[in-house]
């Protein structure tokens, strides 16, 4: 249905539905930042709700809610209860700092969100401070709330970062064991101020591989996902790790993926700046046939892969206003 000039299927919506956080990690979000959208300019739940609609008419199957953090908007829970009910979305899911996890987890399940995302680069008080400005026993308490919610998978990123938190790498393999949570690393990358400065800390992921290949037998694994991580199991454990290279290896060409800002503006890749403006179109009265010829037009221009290793500096954005 929606398919690019590559011969890539588009079926998954990475839909932001707020850019602002309540965390400043170092590498996503300045701590200075102020220039957030205003709440005029977001998209509203109705509008969100047709044009998801639209986007399923035309093949998208899982959509994933981000942010910035996305449980700091005010009703997010119905957001994510309308989505579910569209036909065509077979999976919802949310991507979360989960320091509001203890709070929104039973409303989120009962809306139909089904698998979780968790950001959660390191498990020592002091160093979360310090990537984080913010405190890690609600994330903690967050994730087991979670858990006791019934979300499965739950998901655990860790952005890897040299001379940060490469050295808690076997402790965050033992926190996911016991409690049976699914483990992935991801590289750090150039978007937007925070990004560039923490290129200093840019580690390839085939080292943590090599590393652990020596403590671990690493066996190859699926794991059920729109995205692009590989995956392997530890051993003969239940814990599946996986590795997220945007920049080391690249897996453009299975991209399957598109994004929507919260202010409407449909971004055809995270590495590059070219986009569709939906909301004007929204409030000027277009109907559902042009919003969807105009989504197909737009995925027609879907470039064939980022340039973060050969303009670092391009992508000015902050991660947090397309959650990634």
């Amino acid at each position: 249905m929606l398919c690019d000039p590559f011969g890539r299927h588009i079926e998954y919506l990475r839909l932001s539905v707020t850019d602002r956080c309540d965390f400043r990690c170092f590498y996503c979000l300045p701590r200075s930042h102020r220039d957030f959208e205003t709440p005029g300019d977001w998209l509203t739940a109705d509008e969100i709700e047709r044009l998801v609609g639209q986007f399923a008419a035309l093949g998208i199957k899982h959509v994933r809610l981000t942010g910035g953090e996305p449980l700091v908007r005010k009703g997010v829970d119905d957001i994510a209860r309308r989505i579910s009910a569209l036909p065509g979305i077979e999976e919802l899911s949310l991507s979360t700092n989960a320091s509001r996890l203890g709070k929104f987890s039973g409303s989120l399940h009962q809306a139909g969100v089904r698998r979780l995302n968790i950001s959660l680069d390191s498990l020592d008080e002091k160093r979360f401070e310090e990537i984080t400005g913010s405190r890690l026993k609600p994330v903690l308490q967050g994730i087991e709330h979670a858990a006791d919610c019934g979300f499965s998978p739950i998901k655990i990123n860790m952005v890897i970062m040299r001379g940060i938190n490469d050295g808690e790498i076997e402790g965050m393999i033992e926190y996911c064991l016991e409690r049976g949570l699914t483990l992935r690393f991801i590289e750090t990358m150039p978007v937007g101020q925070a990004g560039q400065s923490a290129n200093q800390h840019y580690l390839p992921l085939s080292e943590i591989e090599a590393r652990l290949r020596k403590r671990y037998q690493l066996q190859p694994a699926a794991m059920k996902g729109s995205g692009p991580a590989s995956y392997f199991r530890i051993g003969d454990s239940d814990l599946i790790i996986g590795f997220i290279t945007p920049r080391s290896q690249h897996f453009c060409d299975t991209c399957n993926r598109v994004r929507l800002s919260v202010t409407g503006d449909l971004h055809l890749c995270l590495g590059q700046e070219d986009h569709l403006a939906l909301r004007p179109m929204l409030r000027a009265g277009a109907s559902n046939q042009e919003i969807r010829q105009a989504i197909q037009a737009a995925i027609a221009r879907k470039p064939e892969r980022h340039r973060f290793n050969e303009a670092p500096t391009a992508i000015i954005r902050p991660m947090s206003a397309l959650g990634g």
